[in-house]
């Protein structure tokens, strides 16, 4: 009898090996497809497949607008780049100190909230530290305009971009 008990378990564990490899082949070709789109200059991202879904025409979406996003990181070149977030839609610059004043460094935090290019979709804190006798760095206030005058930089190349993305 042990013999048959043994044959019986080999049929019983093949047959539990073969749906289990079913099962997995089938999750790896239904499963979720990733794409992405262009559209109006912002990214959409969709997770597709089998099963329930979004309506028709309708996509869970995440992104921000790209002419903004790339106008922004054009824009801040100049200074290192700490942290830029695609799909937060924040850039945070590192310290930059103008050679031309080195008692004094500044540094940037980007933030767009809007998927389309608008000029209150974008939002630009300034921050600015001077160096004190010690040779330490105290927070200082950053002029108003200035934060108004990156903001507009931005909104500009955005334009530009869009323009010339149309025009081909």
């Amino acid at each position: 009898m042990p013999f048959v008990r043994g044959v019986w378990m080999r049929g019983v564990a093949a047959g539990a090996l073969a749906l289990s490899l079913s099962a997995l082949a089938a999750c790896s070709s239904g499963g979720p497809k990733t794409f992405q789109t262009q559209e109006e200059g912002g990214f959409r991202f969709g997770f597709g497949g089998r099963g329930k879904s979004a309506p028709s025409g309708e996509q869970p979406t995440i992104g921000v607008n790209g002419y903004l996003w790339r106008a922004t990181l054009d824009t801040l070149a100049f200074m290192p780049l700490a942290s830029a977030d695609p799909y937060g839609g924040v850039v945070i610059t590192d310290w930059y100190i103008n050679p031309e004043k080195p008692d004094e460094r500044f540094k940037c935090t980007v933030y767009i909230l809007d998927a389309r290019l608008r000029a209150d979709g974008l939002n630009v804190a300034v921050f600015k530290q001077v160096r004190d006798g010690a040779g330490g760095w105290v927070d200082a206030p950053s002029a108003g305009q200035t934060e108004t005058d990156i903001e507009n930089a931005i909104l500009t190349k955005a334009r530009q971009l869009k323009l010339s993305n149309i025009r081909g």
